[in-house]
Formats: structure tokens, C-alpha cells, sequence
């Protein structure tokens, strides 16, 4: 009964026409639909099978919801029940409510932040498609990325979200950022629901806001092939490329037009129901985060949307 990933994530921006071309011609998604009104513009990526992956909507900046995706419809009461049990918000969400998506959950986490869960939506299909499949589209634009990957929001109360994904939601902690191990409040989880180094992460910080969101690439290589990309195009780049100490991927965090942080991601470790959980310490965030000069710039830790 398990959550399977990252679905889609559903974000304000300010000037959909900047928008769209960040993330279709530099990151290389493809638009899908767009809303009847033109406020709301859907994409995916190259290697999704699923109708779409992103959804930017004209006003503002920020998260408005982001979905995961999971095993069968069954599970969708099983999850309900859970997350009335823990305490948490939660309503049914119609078939069509969101564009290509079927019946599921809307729930309201203890950070505020509004979490959809799933389990059936439009099949499109991948760009290179299911029959004797190229490796890559020769078509491919930008960055090319294949897939988003994962999310990282902030939570006044950090540990209470991280129970939320746990008891609720089966997923696990790979790795913990702690203030001691003799006093050991929590800054920061990094979680997963399948192999990969995290689904999913929550820091301290305040509540219904996004750090960012990002997107798999193959390898290093590849993360600084899309480091050029944001060289000729202009992207505002945060920080990177580098490799993270927690996860141990290589990284670029960047911001798109609006200021929603975004990251391209490769590497990191295979995890599962037996992967022990890391933990870092305060006196080694810097390292935790950013490996190779072990600091961390202050708009990394205060920027958010």
C-alpha cells in the first residue's frame, strides 16, 4: 500500500508567458493543456508517463497544492482514515476536479501547506514512448529534465510534520538534521517512500511555505550541461552546481521568473524499508548542505515562497 511519488506540483507565478518559457524551453518541458481562462498552464517532462507533472497558475508566487501519487483506490480510505486519526484536515476531492485527475484526498498538513492525494490520472504517455524506446528525444530543449523528483517545504513544527508523513503515510526518515544529540530537537527530515534519497523534506521555518521543488537529471555531467543552459539563458542562480552532504546528490538550486526556487538533482543513494536513518548535527549543516565549502548563504536558509 504504498505512496509512490511526487505526482505534480502546483505553484503561483507571476507572468505566465515568463513562466511557461522557464520551464518549457530552459528546463525542456513540454505544455500539455491550459486552462480555458489561460490562469492556470499545465506541463510535464520528457520521461513522465502521466498527463502532466507541474501546474503554474497566474498570480502571485508560492505553493498552492502539491499531489502524490499512490497504489490503487483502496488505499485512498485507507490513507483517509489515518489522517483523521492523527488529527489532520481532510475532504474528497471528484474525479475532474483537477484537470486529468482522478477521485482522491485534500488534506490540510499541521504546517498548512495542502497535500492531494491520488491515485488514477490521465495516461500520455513518454515522449520516446513504450516501444523499442529511444534513450533520450532528439527533440529535447534546455535542461531536458526527465521528471520531477522532490519537494522540500518549511514547518514552524518540523517534527510534528515529520509524524504526519510517518504514521500516516508509511514514508521513512533517510536522513535528520538535529540541534544535539544530547538535546536532539529537529531541523530538518529528508523522507522517502520508494529508493530514492527523498520524496520529500521538511525544514524549520514558517508554515504553507515552499523552499522548492525539483527535478532528476542522469548525472553529474548532465547538472552542469544545465548549468550552461541557465548561463545562456539568465536564471538567477542560487547556488552550485555543487554535492550535498544529506542525500549525497549533486545539486543547483535556481529560481524561475517569479522567485519559486527550483533544483536539478542526480545521484544519492538507493534506500528501503531497511535503509538506516543518517542523522547530522547543527554544528555540521554546512557540510550537511553544501559539501565541498561547507557554508550555507543566508538567502538559501531565508528565501522562500
Amino acid at each position: 500500500m504504498p505512496v509512490i511519488r511526487l505526482g505534480y506540483m502546483h505553484v503561483r507565478v507571476t507572468d505566465m508567458e515568463e513562466a511557461v518559457n522557464h520551464y518549457s524551453n530552459t528546463l525542456g518541458m513540454r505544455v500539455v493543456a491550459t486552462s480555458e481562462d489561460g490562469r492556470q498552464t499545465y506541463l510535464k517532462a520528457w520521461d513522465e508517463w502521466d498527463h502532466h507533472s507541474v501546474v503554474l497558475e497566474e498570480g502571485g508566487v508560492g505553493l498552492v497544492k502539491f499531489g502524490y501519487k499512490v497504489t490503487s483506490p483502496d488505499d485512498l480510505a485507507v490513507f483517509e482514515r489515518r489522517v483523521q486519526q492523527f488529527g489532520a484536515t481532510t475532504a474528497r476531492m471528484s474525479d475532474g476536479e483537477n484537470l486529468a485527475v482522478g477521485d482522491g484526498i485534500r488534506v490540510t498538513l499541521p504546517s498548512d501547506h495542502v497535500l492531494e492525494l491520488y491515485s488514477e490520472m490521465e495516461y500520455s504517455g513518454t515522449e520516446t514512448g513504450a516501444l523499442n524506446p529511444a534513450p533520450w528525444p532528439r527533440d529535447a530543449r534546455g535542461a531536458a529534465v526527465p521528471r520531477l523528483d522532490h519537494c522540500l517545504y518549511t514547518a514552524e513544527d518540523p517534527e510534528l510534520d515529520e509524524r504526519f508523513w510517518k504514521e500516516c503515510l508509511d514514508f521513512r526518515a533517510g536522513e535528520r538534521l538535529i540541534t544535539d544529540p544530547a538535546d536532539p530537537e529537529l531541523i530538518g527530515t529528508w523522507m522517502y517512500c520508494g529508493q530514492t534519497p527523498h520524496d520529500v523534506a521538511v525544514i524549520r521555518g514558517p508554515n504553507g511555505k515552499l523552499h522548492h521543488f525539483a527535478f532528476l537529471l542522469e548525472d553529474w555531467n548532465a547538472i552542469l550541461r544545465a548549468g550552461d543552459v541557465f548561463g545562456m539563458d539568465n536564471v538567477s542562480v542560487d547556488v552550485g552546481p555543487t554535492r550535498h552532504g544529506i542525500t549525497r546528490g549533486t545539486t543547483i538550486y535556481f529560481f524561475d521568473p517569479s522567485g519559486n526556487r527550483n533544483e536539478v538533482f542526480s545521484g544519492g543513494y538507493l534506500t528501503g524499508p531497511d535503509f538506516p536513518t543518517i542523522t547530522w548535527t547543527a554544528d555540521q549543516l554546512g557540510k550537511g548542505i553544501f559539501y565541498i565549502s561547507g557554508e550555507v548563504n543566508e538567502r538559501f536558509t531565508t528565501v522562500v515562497t
